[in-house]
């Protein structure tokens, strides 16, 4: 009698406590759908005061503003992606003075940058210093270049001499999204430098539109959080909504 006493207060237990885990997992997934919904509101929102010129104080100014709603806080940042370099159209001279700007090996800055552009365009004879399929397969490498524009920064990881350091160093300095020249009043300080010394800019490619960079970070009262980074393209789309959305991703750059 008493060990069947033991073994059912046993299962009780057990059963609490699944049923606590089984709770707390549905509050978790409960508070990050709210925390989810909250940032894509933020993002549309600023999307749409951006469009509406009598809202002045919403420029892609790269400042960070507080929205507070119900139990929870958001801190959204609206930027200009003219301030960064594109590594779809930056040439291999700017690209290498930027590696060695943040702080990269100064003799394989070329290489990497020349391999950058190799990944990108097609044909299967490297640039100088480069590397095309023949280089990655001499290196025991069973990727190589893609020989079509990045669709994503992530996809620089591969890139011959690429380090996960490096990426993240870069990152920053990065968009896909800047079509036109780096302009110099947006440019970061290490990407004016990497212009000055360099001597190269960024052509401009075609006139798409005015891109924003949006990132809205959601904290609630509990310390629950959700991360949207997207971006934008203010201008409307065929089936007329009012702006075309170029990317979308959670989490940290």
């Amino acid at each position: 009698m008493l060990w069947s006493l033991a073994l059912l207060a046993l299962l009780g237990t057990r059963v609490t406590s699944a049923g606590r885990t089984e709770t707390q997992i549905a509050r978790n997934m409960r508070d990050a759908a709210i925390a989810e919904a909250a940032a894509d509101g933020a993002i549309d929102e600023a999307a749409f005061h951006l469009l509406d010129p009598s809202q002045r104080g919403w420029q892609a100014d790269g400042l960070t503003r507080r929205i507070f709603g119900a139990g929870l806080a958001i801190d959204l940042r609206v930027e200009n992606p003219a301030g960064r370099v594109n590594p779809n159209s930056a040439p291999p001279a700017l690209m290498a003075a930027l590696i060695r700007e943040l702080g990269g090996d100064s003799r394989a800055a070329p290489s990497i940058a020349a391999a950058i552009f190799d990944w990108r365009a097609p044909g299967l004879v490297p640039s100088p210093g480069g590397a095309k399929t023949a280089q990655y397969r001499a290196a025991g490498r069973a990727d190589g270049p893609s020989g079509r524009p990045f669709a994503e920064l992530d996809e620089l990881a591969p890139v011959m001499g690429m380090t996960p350091a490096l990426l993240a160093a870069l990152r920053p300095h990065l968009s896909l999204h800047n079509f036109g020249q780096v302009d110099p009043a947006l440019a970061t300080p290490a990407i004016a430098r990497a212009i000055a010394k360099s001597g190269f800019g960024q052509p401009a490619l075609d006139d798409v539109g005015p891109v924003v960079l949006l990132r809205a970070d959601v904290t609630l009262a509990n310390g629950a959080g959700f991360t949207r980074r997207a971006t934008l393209l203010l201008r409307p789309t065929q089936d007329g909504h009012p702006f075309h959305v170029l990317n979308w991703e959670s989490g940290d750059d």
